[in-house]
C-alpha cells in the first residue's frame, strides 16, 4: 500500500514543476552533508530534512515518508548527534512525502510536533480528505503538540526559528526562517514549503479550498517581502541543493555553495508565472 501512495503521489510531482526544476519522483537515498555551523540537510536525494542543532537538543525540520526513520537516524547520526536529541520536530506541508514519517519520530524521540493549524488537521487526519490529493496521500496520523501562527517564533537553545504562513500547495504551507551562522558569518537562511501546482488542483477555486487562488497571490506578495541567503527548501531540488553539496564537498574552505539570494528570486519568478499561466487556462 505504501509502494502504491508513493507510485501515486511521484506521478503527480513529475507532471508538475513549481520553477526551475522539478521535484524528483522517487527518495533515494543520499549523503548527509553540512550548509553551516548547526546546520545539516539528512533527508533523502530529494524530499528535504534538515536538522538544526543547539545546545539545548535538536530541531527537526520535515520528517520524510512513512518509513524514513531508519533512513533519517543514520544520517543524523552521521551529523554527529543521535536522533533522541531531537526535542521539536517542525513541518512545512502536511503532504505523505514531507509528513509521513512524523507518527514514527514522535515515539522513537518524544519530540513535540509544531506545525501551523491549517496543516495540523490534516497531519491528525493522516491526509484523509486532502483537498487535491484525496485519498492518494494518506500517511499514519499523528498529534500535533502545537498550533503555530503566521510569525511565530519557535526557539530551542540559541536557535530562533519565524513560521510564515505561505498556503497555497497545502493550506497551511509553512515557510520557516531563522538566522544561521557559518564560519563566523551571520546569514539568513529560509526554508521554503512547496509552491509546485499538483495536476489535481484546479487554482481558480475547488469545493475543498475556494479561495485558494487568493491565498497563491497571497504567499508570493509575503516571500518578494523576504531577501534570504541561504536558499533551502522542502526539496533538494528546489534550490539546485545537490549539485551545492558537490561544490561545496570539493571546495569547503571556499564560499558557502549555499548563499543563493539570486537563486531564490528565480524560483519564486517561475512559480509565479506557472501559477499565472494555469490560472489563466482554467478561467473561460
Amino acid at each position: 500500500m505504501l509502494a502504491m501512495t508513493k507510485a501515486v503521489l511521484a506521478a503527480a510531482l513529475v507532471l508538475a514543476a513549481a520553477g526551475p526544476q522539478a521535484p524528483a519522483p522517487d527518495e533515494p537515498p543520499t549523503e548527509p552533508f553540512r550548509i553551516a555551523d548547526h546546520l545539516f540537510y539528512v533527508g533523502s536525494s530529494d524530499i528535504a530534512s534538515y536538522l538544526i542543532t543547539t545546545g539545548d537538543g535538536d530541531i527537526l525540520i520535515d520528517a520524510g515518508y512513512a518509513d524514513a526513520e531508519t533512513r533519517l537516524e543514520a544520517n543524523i547520526a552521521k551529523a554527529g548527534v543521535r536522533l533522541r536529541d531531537n526535542k521539536i520536530l517542525l513541518n512545512t506541508q502536511a503532504h505523505v512525502d514531507h509528513a509521513g514519517g512524523f507518527a514514527a519520530l514522535k515515539r522513537a524521540t518524544g519530540a513535540r510536533l509544531l506545525a501551523s493549524e491549517a496543516d495540523a488537521v490534516m497531519l491528525e487526519r493522516g491526509g484523509h480528505g486532502d483537498f487535491s490529493l484525496g485519498e492518494t496521500g494518506r500517511f499514519p496520523p499523528v498529534t500535533v503538540d502545537e498550533r503555530v501562527a503566521d510569525e511565530a517564533h519557535v526557539r530551542l537553545g540559541d536557535a530562533d526559528l519565524t513560521a510564515h504562513l505561505t498556503p497555497g500547495h497545502t493550506r497551511g504551507c509553512t515557510t520557516w526562517t531563522w538566522d544561521a551562522v557559518d564560519r563566523g558569518h551571520t546569514y539568513r537562511a529560509i526554508d521554503l514549503c512547496g509552491l509546485t501546482i499538483l495536476p489535481s488542483t484546479k487554482v481558480s477555486g475547488m469545493p475543498g479550498y475556494p479561495n485558494i487562488a487568493n491565498d497563491y497571490r497571497h504567499t508570493f506578495h509575503v516571500l518578494r517581502s523576504f531577501r534570504p541567503d541561504l536558499f533551502l527548501g522542502a526539496h533538494l531540488s528546489y534550490f539546485g541543493g545537490a549539485a551545492k553539496a558537490a561544490q561545496q564537498r570539493a571546495q569547503p574552505d571556499g564560499p558557502n555553495r549555499f548563499v543563493d539570494p539570486a537563486g531564490f528570486r528565480r524560483f519564486v519568478d517561475a512559480a509565479e508565472r506557472q501559477f499565472t499561466d494555469r490560472l489563466a487556462r482554467e478561467q473561460p
